[in-house]
């Protein structure tokens, strides 16, 4: 076995980091064309001037363009504590895919982007991130920090889920969040990124998890990723076709039309369900296809950044 030859064939994507770095930059960019107008590159870089405070930190530059008083923040005063969770298990990895770029994604390359983008956003505004993957087993758990040793390693660690989920793994999500709540002692950003997939008998252990990490007064937004073509709307040719559980292996022989209607309406039930759940419990909810961009994901983030205090 020539070692190199398949560790090249096998990288995930080929610069994680600048990947991200370009999502993000390209969004910002687009920010003056979108409701968000006047949120600057550094977004949270300025408060509010106050009667009272010392003039010293006063940006004049900003009050000769908008002629309001605002003084700068500095880290003590910005820094966030932010906690990404990723679900790993072996329905995120798919579709099956052998390489990965932003034109090319299944469910787990979407979400390790779309982490690898807020985490972008996060070093920016110097906050503290943290991450926790899971599939069968607690993978990898990170407590928040703001260092650049630890942005590396964690980008790493998002880049290895790309390629180490194990074929026919089951998870049970409920206890792996009941798992990360515990761990989280003080009051986060928490962003969970899941297909949300379980049996009907698991359905409300998964519920009362969600509600569990809302504990400790965390903010929690779950990123509900799915492929909307194929998952929801069972887009697939009329051609009798074996579908295949990737969790249990099992399987079912059938044409694809004798069933779409039924499940269609199926995955829209327990979508609607999730979904009640989660306002029920203050979670904000957050349909993911990943056929989209990243752009509904990024300004979630900031919303939600600029909410949390």
């Amino acid at each position: 076995m020539n070692i190199e030859k398949e560790i090249n064939q096998i990288t995930g994507f080929k610069n994680l980091e600048l990947l991200a770095k370009q999502v993000v930059e390209g969004f910002i960019s687009g920010l003056h064309k979108s409701p968000f107008h006047g949120f600057s590159a550094e977004f949270a870089e300025h408060k509010i001037y106050n009667n009272g405070e010392s003039t010293k930190h006063i940006d004049w530059k900003l009050f000769a363009k908008t002629d309001k008083l605002y003084t700068k923040r500095y880290e003590e005063e910005t820094n966030l504590r932010c906690h990404l969770i990723v679900d790993n298990s072996s329905s995120m990895h798919y579709p099956k895919l052998k390489q990965f770029n932003i034109n090319s994604l299944n469910k787990i390359g979407f979400s390790v982007l779309a982490s690898a983008a807020i985490m972008n956003l996060m070093k920016r505004q110097r906050d503290a991130v943290g991450l926790s993957v899971y599939s069968d087993e607690y993978e990898f758990y990170a407590s928040e920090k703001g260092s650049e040793r630890h942005h590396q390693m964690l980008l790493q660690k998002l880049n290895e889920a790309l390629l180490t989920s194990q074929e026919k793994t089951q998870t049970k999500t409920y206890e792996h969040l009941h798992l990360i709540a515990e761990k989280l002692k003080r009051r986060s950003l928490v962003f969970l990124f899941s297909d949300m997939f379980q049996s009907d008998a698991e359905a409300e252990k998964l519920f009362e998890a969600l509600q569990h990490l809302k504990y400790n007064k965390h903010e929690v937004i779950l990123f509900h990723t799915f492929d909307k073509k194929k998952e929801v709307t069972f887009n697939f040719s009329n051609r009798p076709k074996r579908f295949v559980d990737v969790e249990t292996g099992e399987y079912v022989n059938l044409y694809a039309d004798n069933i779409k209607e039924q499940y269609a309406e199926a995955v829209q039930n327990y979508f609607t369900e999730l979904q009640l759940r989660c306002a029920q419990y203050r979670i904000k909810y957050v349909l993911t296809d990943i056929n989209e961009n990243f752009n509904k994901i990024l300004t979630t983030y900031l919303v939600e950044r600029q909410k949390f205090g």
